[in-house]
């Protein structure tokens, strides 16, 4: 089982432990769990992060039957709509699963809502302020993406036979830049420690501007549930000599898939979050290179 799903579904059991009692307690709690999972605009089948925290739950609901989960998708994507998507059914549900970083605001719900239980994936949880808190009935989740997107910029440097690599996000948020700068610092190691002469191709109309508003460089679609401008975005950059693109944008993600796909096998893609390579069958060949896990 995949890393991320394991790490849920423990997530999940630890959740019913916030308020102790026999174990017989602690079963009869989590075979009653009401549970909603608010995703990115990319829902639970986008073959990749919501879908895998998804598929945790699933296989924790699948151990205790009388629980349920729900999947709620909030289709902007902006900031202030994923929170009100929240709010909207807090009172509905024992366990609310956000992920994502637009639901780092959750923190004030959360005070104000303590007997549901919340987990965050990717981002902490904080105050009206900006002020990150800790809170007793929120389980956050975050993770080391510089580091698998490190050996997936080796990887992409090693094999590539253009020299000329490159990575797509969906939109800047810290996650995704964490995995493009990984992404890069392992071209520039490989670049200067194992002998390559690798070029990291971007598309300056691409550019990403973080959460604190500066450009981050790179190749952002603007969006997780984009596949048509995936698809022109990893076409402009194989047109650029691109034959290796690290892909970290959810459903967007999916349009890159193509472009690679229609190339005839002179193109490949590096998967993101969870093992991608069902997902790169093309006849007997596949696309993908590698995946990157998060760490």
């Amino acid at each position: 089982m995949k890393k991320v799903v394991s790490i849920l579904a423990m997530v999940l059991v630890a959740s019913l432990l916030f308020s102790a009692g026999s174990a017989e307690k602690k079963s009869d709690v989590a075979d009653g769990l009401n549970i909603a999972i608010i995703t990115t605009p990319s829902g639970v089948d986008d073959g990749s992060f919501n879908q895998d925290n998804y598929n945790g739950i699933v296989a924790f609901v699948n151990n205790h039957p009388g629980a349920k989960v729900t999947a709620i998708r909030e289709p902007s994507g902006d900031v202030a709509a994923a929170l009100k998507a929240a709010a909207d059914v807090v009172a509905e549900y024992d366990v609310l699963v956000c992920t994502g970083f637009q639901f780092a605001g959750i923190g004030q719900l959360a005070m104000d809502n303590p007997d549901t239980k919340f987990i965050l994936v990717d981002t902490y949880p904080t105050d009206a302020q900006g002020n990150t808190v800790e809170l007793d009935n929120v389980y956050a989740m975050t993770f080391a993406e510089q580091e698998s997107g490190f050996f997936a910029g080796v990887a992409a440097a090693l094999e590539t036979k253009s020299n000329k690599v490159a990575v797509v996000n969906g939109v800047a948020y810290p996650s995704n830049v964490n995995y493009q700068y990984g992404f890069e610092t392992g071209v520039h190691y490989a670049n200067n420690k194992l002998g390559t002469d690798v070029e990291l191709v971007s598309l300056p109309s691409r550019a990403g501007t973080d959460v604190t508003g500066a450009n981050v460089g790179g190749n952002y679609a603007g969006s997780f549930a984009d596949e048509a401008t995936g698809k022109v975005i990893g076409q402009q950059l194989f047109a650029q000599g691109a034959d290796i693109i690290f892909v970290a944008a959810g459903a967007t993600g999916n349009g890159v898939f193509t472009a690679a796909k229609e190339s005839n096998g002179r193109l490949m893609v590096i998967g993101c979050d969870v093992d991608q390579w069902d997902d790169g069958t093309v006849g007997s060949d596949n696309i993908i290179l590698t995946s990157v896990l998060k760490v």
